[in-house]
């Protein structure tokens, strides 16, 4: 007698697929943003991104189609990092603040970060730069999101007077974007968090020991 059951071919899921491509494009991006990091955007190779993944060139440009391309998403994936520690979109703008000057303190634990974003963002400028759209779109949107927060706190009474919110966001990014190059040059003269505390508290009242005190209860 002929056996005419069929065995049902085993197929992997799409979470699956999805999920393991998900990782390698992490993994990828992580890779990137050290290269970059530590020998800038022109020096850095996709061939040393791949060697660091443990795949081909090949198979990095799989994900992404170009070093363009790449240097985007590594911007981006940045960006993505830096929105676990700011809360941009609360509409408590002191946690805002605070989440600023953590990202200040975070900073200054990874110098080689910093000192690509400040390499780039300089680069930039020149609209033929690969990546001049994005610090363009980046400036607008943190500008917006910080104008927001303050809005907030202007409403609850505790943004100084004469400081309108859309001035404190450009003072803010620009105090944030000055106090890195300074540090970048000599790090023992500059403590980029307590700086920009110092300089928020300035024209903002905010009680900045009500994180910790919440962190120490919970």
């Amino acid at each position: 007698m002929t056996n005419t059951t069929r065995t049902k071919p085993v197929r992997r899921g799409a979470r699956g697929e999805y999920a393991k491509t998900r990782e390698r494009r992490k993994a990828i991006l992580d890779a990137a943003l050290e290269v970059f990091a530590e020998g800038g955007y022109r020096s850095g190779s996709l061939r040393e991104v791949a060697q660091r993944v443990g795949i081909s060139e090949a198979g990095l440009l799989h994900h992404f189609s170009s070093k363009v391309k790449l240097l985007e998403a590594v911007l981006t994936h940045r960006d993505d990092r830096a929105l676990e520690m700011v809360p941009m979109r609360s509409e408590d703008g002191a946690a805002t603040m605070r989440g600023l000057v953590a990202l200040a303190a975070h900073n200054a634990s990874i110098p080689g970060v910093v000192e690509l974003y400040c390499t780039l963002s300089a680069e930039a400028t020149s609209p033929e730069h690969p990546a001049h759209q994005y610090f363009v779109d980046r400036y607008d949107i943190t500008r917006s999101n910080i104008e927001r927060a303050l809005e907030f706190l202007r409403a609850e009474g505790r943004l100084r007077p004469g400081m309108t919110s859309y001035r404190g966001a450009v003072a803010i990014i620009a105090m944030m974007d000055g106090l890195q190059v300074q540090w970048l040059l000599d790090r023992s003269v500059v403590d980029m968090e307590i700086e920009l505390r110092e300089f928020i508290s300035g024209f903002v009242d905010i009680d900045w020991d009500i994180a910790d005190e919440a962190e120490a209860s919970a």
